[in-house]
């Protein structure tokens, strides 16, 4: 067999001394944190699409990236190859896990049933790869955003043969999960959203949306799939506002369809970006809602307004991600999936393994940073100290549920003056991560 990547060897971990930029200097896959090793705590994921389909174009200029064994064409053939590149990728980086929406795989047809038919030939191909190198499947899910037919939304469509279409892609692209053994199902917002209110029946959307996961739920449990599905947050881009705009909305959506413990979160940090949150905040709101299934890992650029993807390097921001996950003791079945892509000046195929080896020793290193602040406790101390009012007396009444208004009355008309508020030293423990890093 070819080797794509003649140049690269299968990356190690060398330790932070080593100056070899193909080596990983924190990442050591068996190297336990908190009783986890980091390959089974963190999961790491290749994105196909921005992977093996990103080309470096943008809308001012034309694709820039080598890619060598691509001939450009939307062919089975190709796509077949795209498959041989991809695992040899995925196993010299030691990657456990990758990610693919059903059109990056594969060519879509003239038809739905040519569609499938492509699907299927390249999966056949996809499982005989797992099953020569290990690698696995984290998650699938559906393109419903690309092809024109979308223009209006897929599962908020108001063309309901475009919904229809629809469902029969996330149909097939579920069986297809399922067969490559797929542990998670993502539904990403997509076109899922409007642009104007003047042309939308904005209840019956979102009723449509709801229908059409609980069909993709029970379609799952008809074959057999028991894998999590996953709502993916993002308030905008492509359309002006997305349904999914952000945790607390998939959350309110989840709830109000009556999903709860059907579908958890995939969270996406330049997605938080865009919604004027960050990433610690989604991912929380997701925690304390045992919500919390995978995540994107990637950042924006600060200074511009849409969704760049690129690759998390920034270890405040891996270490503020991972004291999250690590309350939960880690993701279950989800995974950190880099859906990031090389800026285009980064154009030669080794690039693609300079960026994943880059985001995932800032993961470990955020994973050490974040498991070394816990074991000391000096976060989780000042919480609770700040909280202890509510431990004893009439604030732990209010937790128990055992004080009513009056209740409270009666205390400050008592008492006559609140207590003496304490400093939230936010500086301070800014000062104390800094110290860690």
């Amino acid at each position: 067999m070819a080797a794509y990547f003649p140049e690269v060897s299968k990356i190690a971990y060398e330790g932070p001394k080593s100056k070899n930029p193909l080596a990983f200097k924190h990442y050591n896959p068996e190297e336990v944190v908190e009783g986890q090793s980091m390959k089974d705590l963190l999961r790491f994921s290749v994105a196909y699409w921005h992977t093996f389909r990103g080309t470096g174009t943008d809308p001012f200029g034309a694709a820039t990236l080598s890619r060598p064994w691509d001939d450009g064409s939307d062919s089975v053939a190709n796509a077949l190859k795209r498959v041989d590149v991809a695992f040899e990728f995925m196993t010299k980086l030691q990657a456990p896990f990758y990610c693919f929406h059903d059109r990056d795989v594969a060519p879509e047809g003239a038809t739905l049933r040519e569609s499938n038919k492509n699907l299927d030939e390249i999966a056949k191909k996809l499982k005989d790869k797992q099953g020569e190198t290990g690698v696995k499947l984290l998650w699938g899910t559906a393109n419903l955003f690309s092809n024109p037919r979308y223009m209006h939304g897929a599962a908020t469509s108001c063309n309901a043969d475009v919904y229809a279409y629809a469902a029969a892609q996330v149909k097939k692209a579920i069986e297809v999960t399922h067969d490559l053994g797929g542990v998670n199902y993502v539904f990403w917002g997509g076109r899922e959203g409007y642009h104007n209110l003047l042309n939308t029946d904005l209840k019956r959307e979102l009723d449509h949306l709801a229908k059409f996961m609980h069909m993709a739920h029970d379609h799952a449990k008809s074959i057999g799939f028991k894998g999590q599905f996953l709502f993916e947050p993002k308030p905008k881009e492509p359309t002006k506002h997305q349904y999914d705009f952000d945790a607390a909305t998939c959350l309110n959506f989840i709830s109000r369809a009556g999903l709860d413990g059907i579908v958890k979160l995939n969270i996406e940090t330049n997605h938080a970006t865009l919604a004027g949150h960050t990433m610690m905040h989604e991912l929380e709101v997701a925690r304390i809602h045992n919500a919390l299934g995978s995540i994107d890992a990637n950042t924006g650029d600060a200074l511009l307004g849409w969704d760049t993807d690129q690759f998390p390097t920034d270890i405040y921001l891996s270490t503020q991600i991972m004291l999250v996950i690590l309350k939960q003791q880690g993701l279950g079945t989800g995974g950190v999936n880099f859906d990031a892509k090389v800026r285009r000046e980064s154009f030669d195929p080794v690039d693609l393994f300079y960026a994943h080896i880059g985001g995932m020793d800032a993961f470990a290193r955020g994973t050490k940073i974040a498991a070394a602040l816990r074991k000391d406790g000096v976060l989780d101390q000042f919480v609770a100290k700040r909280y202890r009012s509510f431990d004893e007396g009439i604030g732990k009444q209010v937790e128990d549920g055992k004080a009513t208004f009056a209740d409270l009355e009666k205390y400050m008309l008592e008492k006559g003056e609140a207590a003496r508020n304490e400093s939230g030293r936010q500086e301070y423990l800014e000062n104390i991560i800094n110290d860690y890093l």
